[in-house]
Order: C-alpha cells, then structure tokens, then sequence
C-alpha cells in the first residue's frame, strides 16, 4: 500500500534518482536539493518504506506553483501519481490556496491527460520553455481549488 508524507533530507537521494530517470531535462542535483532547502514544499510517495515518486510545489499566500511531480517508471500508472496530487490539493487547501498552476511539456500528452482528469485547464502556450537537448513548447495550465 502506497504512503505519502512530507519529504526528508534523508529522502532527497532517491527522489532525484527518480527525476533523472524520469525528466527529458531533469533538474540539476543542486537545483533540486536547492529547491529543498529554500523551502518549496515536498511530498514522496513510498511503497515498503522505498521512495517511488514524489511531488514539489510552493506556496504564496493563494496561490501555487506545481513544481515538479514523478514517479519511478515501475509504478506510473498505479495509482501513485494520483495519490501525490490530491495529497498535495488538500495540503495547499488547508493553507488556503485558491489557485494551482504548472507548466508541461507540450508533446507530453500523458501527462496532460493527467492533468486534466483533475480538472486542471489549458491556458496558454509558452514558446521555447524547455531548452537543451529535448527542447519544447510548454502548455501553461491551472486548476482552481
């Protein structure tokens, strides 16, 4: 049975082994254990007491940004990716955010369908987003929560 709970120092290896198996342009280390230590706010979803996926997101008083969320390829579509969003809705709930945005890679047509299950909406398109070796398009969406 799946477990979410807020990320540890501990936790911060295996989730980027995650990010880098699973991110066309995954974050450099010091940009993710950074991200960390600056305070976004960090779920991992673990199964067995091993990390699987996991979520960052920050908070501004109504608003939110969805950083980040991945799971290790083994267990997407399982139910995890799931688990991490509505875990991460109700906490940003209860500190009274009104709004989520994110950006996603606009060929990445599962992970808009993700979205969109939870009523996520397209807004706009931002041209040139994604650089480096897998350049593209990103698809700007927002939930109202």
């Amino acid at each position: 049975m799946y477990k979410v709970s807020l990320m540890d120092p501990s936790d911060l290896e295996d989730a980027y082994e995650i990010e880098k198996k699973t991110n066309p342009s995954p974050w450099s280390k010091e940009n993710f254990f950074s991200s960390f230590e600056v305070g976004h706010k960090s779920l991992v979803c673990k199964l067995e007491n091993k990390i699987i996926g996991f979520i960052i997101f920050s908070n501004f008083k109504k608003e939110s940004h969805l950083l980040s969320i991945a799971i290790d390829n083994a267990f997407q579509r399982k139910g995890a990716g799931s688990l991490l969003l509505k875990s991460m809705i109700r906490q940003l709930k209860a500190l009274g955010a009104k709004k989520i945005f994110l950006e996603v890679r606009i060929k990445n047509k599962n992970a808009i369908d993700f979205y969109k299950k939870f009523y996520f909406v397209e807004d706009a398109v931002r041209a040139d987003y994604y650089t480096g070796d897998n350049p593209d398009d990103a698809l700007l969406m927002s939930l109202d929560i």
